[in-house]
């Protein structure tokens, strides 16, 4: 349950991100997750299929995964 628990509510808070280019991703990251959340929403109620959600939902990945490699985060 520790590990699950330390999964959903991660320690580390932008506030503790050591450099610039950490806080620039932390708020990529959360962009990210909302933006998650609005698309299963719409594919809920019916406004979005499910291959609309997986292709916007993966545009999203590729998006945050390229921040990560231009910001240099490991």
């Amino acid at each position: 349950m520790s590990s699950a628990r330390n999964f959903l509510y991660p320690h580390r808070s932008a506030a503790s991100a050591n450099r610039p280019q950490e806080i620039v991703f932390d708020a990529n990251l959360q962009e990210f997750a909302q933006r998650v959340g609005y698309i299963a929403s719409l594919e809920t109620g019916g406004k979005l299929s499910q291959q609309e959600s997986y292709r916007a939902i993966e545009s999203l990945w590729r998006q945050l995964s390229q921040s990560r490699e231009q910001l240099g985060i490991d």
